[in-house]
Parts: C-alpha cells; sequence; structure tokens
C-alpha cells in the first residue's frame, strides 16, 4: 500500500468533530481539526477509502508543496519549478481551484490564473506542448491555497465536490446540500435506531443520506469519477479492494424511512432519486400536507426536515407556517424527536416549542440553526 502522506479533508462549517471522528474510524492517524477541514495521515489505499466512504468531507486534497509567498513572480517561479510532468502528461487537462486569505493577494482567480500559466509554461518550454484547461473533467485538479504569505500547492484527489454523490438525477427548487444533510443527520445521532420521517422532503436528499446511513452504504458508490482515477499512479485493484472490503460492511435495516411532500412533481423527482440510489426498497414518499398528518404507529419517531424559510422558498406567511410545526409535532407527533433546519430565525420563535439542542451551520451562504424538539409520549419518565 506504501507510505503515509499528510492529507487534508474539508468540509462544512459545524461538522469537524463529525469528520474527525469518521476519519478515525476509518483508520486515519495524526488528525489535527482545522475550522472547515481536518488535517490526517494515510496511505493511497487510504486516500481512495476517504473519498468512498466519509459522509461529511467535501474534498480530500493531497499537498505536495509548501513555500512562502511575496509576490506574483515569487508564485510564478515557485509553481514553474515544480515538476508537473511527474502528476500529468502534456496532452491532458487540469483545473485549478485558488483559495485566498491574504493582504497582498486578494484576488483568487489571478490566482489560479498565474498558477495555470506557471505549469503550462513548464509543459511548453520542455516538450513542446501544453496541456489544455477543462474546468469539469479535467485529468489533473489543483487547489491552490494563500493564507497571509504562505503558499499549499495540493493534489485534489475528489474531483467534482464530494457532495455530488451520483444519485441525485433531478432536484427541487432549494435542495439540501448532501454533505449538509449527512452532517445533520449524524449531528443529530441519527444511526438507524428507529423509523424515520422526513415531512417536508422535497427530492428526497435527507431520505437517501438516512437510508445510506441506516445500512452503512458507502455514501459514493454512485459516482461516476474520482480525480485520483485519472492520476498516473492509479492503482484500479487497490480501488476495487477498498470498494469490496466497505461493501462487505453494508447491513440491514429493519425499520422504515418516509417521506411527505405537497408537492406531487417533487415526489416524482424524489422517487426517481431514490431509485437511482438502489434504496426503493427502504425508502416510500408520499403526497400529504404534514400539518394534516399524525403519527401513523405508537413506534419512536425520528423526523428531520428542512422546512422552507422564504429565501429561497417562498411561503405565503412564514410565521403561521412555523406556528403550524410547532402546533402539528405537539399534537400530532408524541414520542418523538424531531431536527429542523432553519436560517428564518424570526420564524423559528414561532415555533412554540422549546428546543433541547441548538447548533449553528451554514446552508450555503445562510446561516443556519438546526434545532432538536422532543416530544414526550404524556410524561418525561415514558420517554427513552
Amino acid at each position: 500500500m506504501g507510505k503515509n502522506f499528510r492529507m487534508i479533508a474539508k468540509t462544512l462549517y459545524g461538522f469537524e468533530d463529525l469528520l474527525a471522528h469518521e476519519l478515525r474510524s476509518l483508520g486515519a492517524s495524526e488528525i489535527e481539526k482545522g475550522v472547515r477541514n481536518v488535517s490526517f495521515e494515510g496511505d493511497t489505499g487510504f486516500m481512495y477509502k476517504a473519498n468512498l466512504c466519509c459522509r461529511t468531507a467535501i474534498k480530500i486534497l493531497k499537498p505536495i508543496s509548501n513555500f512562502n509567498v511575496f509576490t506574483e513572480e515569487d508564485l510564478y517561479q515557485k509553481v514553474y519549478d515544480i515538476p508537473w510532468e511527474n502528476y500529468m502528461d502534456s496532452n491532458g487537462s487540469l483545473a485549478i481551484d485558488a483559495t485566498v486569505f491574504s493582504k497582498k493577494f486578494t484576488h483568487s482567480q489571478f490566482i489560479a490564473l498565474k498558477t495555470k500559466d506557471a505549469i503550462v509554461d513548464r509543459f511548453r518550454d520542455k516538450f513542446g506542448e501544453r496541456p489544455d484547461v477543462d474546468l469539469d473533467h479535467p485529468t489533473l485538479r489543483i487547489n491552490v491555497h494563500i493564507d497571509r504569505s504562505i503558499c499549499t500547492l495540493s493534489l485534489d484527489s475528489s474531483g467534482q465536490s464530494l457532495h455530488k454523490r451520483g444519485y441525485k438525477i433531478s432536484s427541487g427548487l432549494a435542495p439540501i446540500n448532501e454533505v449538509l444533510a449527512a452532517g445533520i443527520l449524524m449531528l443529530s445521532g441519527w444511526k438507524g435506531q428507529s423509523d424515520f420521517l422526513d415531512p417536508m422532503c422535497g427530492s428526497g436528499t435527507f431520505l437517501t443520506e438516512a437510508a445510506m446511513i441506516a445500512c452503512n452504504i458507502p455514501p459514493n458508490l454512485n459516482r461516476e469519477e474520482f480525480g485520483f482515477e485519472t492520476w498516473p499512479d492509479f492503482d484500479v485493484d487497490l480501488y476495487e479492494l477498498i470498494e469490496n472490503a466497505a461493501l462487505k460492511r453494508v447491513q440491514d435495516f429493519h425499520f422504515k424511512i418516509k417521506g411527505y411532500d405537497t408537492d406531487g412533481f417533487t415526489l416524482k423527482k424524489a422517487q426517481e432519486n431514490i431509485k437511482n440510489a438502489n434504496l426503493q426498497d427502504f425508502i416510500e414518499v408520499a403526497q400529504r400536507d404534514f400539518f394534516t398528518t399524525e403519527k401513523e404507529s405508537d413506534k419512536y419517531l425520528y423526523l428531520v426536515f428542512n422546512p422552507p424559510y422564504d429565501e429561497r422558498l417562498s411561503v405565503e406567511n412564514i410565521t403561521d407556517f412555523y406556528t403550524q410545526i410547532g402546533n402539528t409535532l405537539k399534537h400530532g407527533y408524541p414520542g418523538s424527536q424531531a431536527w429542523m433546519i432553519t436560517s428564518n430565525m424570526e420564524a423559528l420563535k414561532h415555533v412554540g416549542l422549546r428546543p433541547s439542542e441548538k447548533h449553528k451551520l451554514y446552508n450555503g451562504k445562510l446561516e443556519s440553526k438546526l434545532v432538536k424538539y422532543e416530544m414526550y409520549e404524556g410524561s418525561r419518565k415514558k420517554n427513552r
């Protein structure tokens, strides 16, 4: 399997502990948490495994060079000096992602352009031909990170962001990011221990991620490609070994996962996505208005949902809507716990229930709260 090397897994705000725990469970060593990232050590096989199995990672980066930069010429020269021919051929293609936190360098696109120039110039000077730029499916995706005057260049082993699981053919108006959905479920403690309901399921992201967690299915099993597959040292036999080992750990699930939505068109999309993820045996969806429903059995129920915030999905009277959420939970769903994410802090006050937990997260750029409500069966003593 080869030597261990340092890697950086990027994640969303608030999920650093979850990702560190995932990496530890998968067998990573030397784990260090940062803000929106976790660094760790592992070998090539572990890099494949992290991409396939981490639910809360957005990218797995492999740093190859670290240096000080003070001017644009500095950056150009130091990037030019790296033996890029070890990582790709001159007839390949590349894409550069840049993130910049610096007073000297303020424009990330300019940094990406300068990096690209240095790499293609090296190929042209050495081999007489240069790689093309391909932003969607490059042979090599490179990440440039400048923090003040320290520049880190990394190979992006994931390719496209890992939230693109591969099962979602179509989505509704305001779909929740798959990594955000998985992280919320894990933060809530969901492991597949009871019946599950998303009463406003949209295109089915919570349902799909909940089923994959419950059955221990690797989240990125349905992806068409990872960045590392086009690297010159890609070991397809090793990858298949890792994938087969992960599939052997898939387990059965003995409860029901259900989703409701009022919109038939969106539900059709949810069904397509669920079928695409091969999870139709575990998930049922129905066209129902949550506010007219009640709990279907005496068994304990786990609810997780993403109601409209009035930011991207418009609701006629948002405060009434949130009042109805509280009333429905209180009167129709005893013996259950409900987790809800929203960025509408004002509307949240109208739920009328006291949350037993609160977590600050971001849904895209929107600062949001994940709240937990516990609905007891008559008295606290009976609640388990």
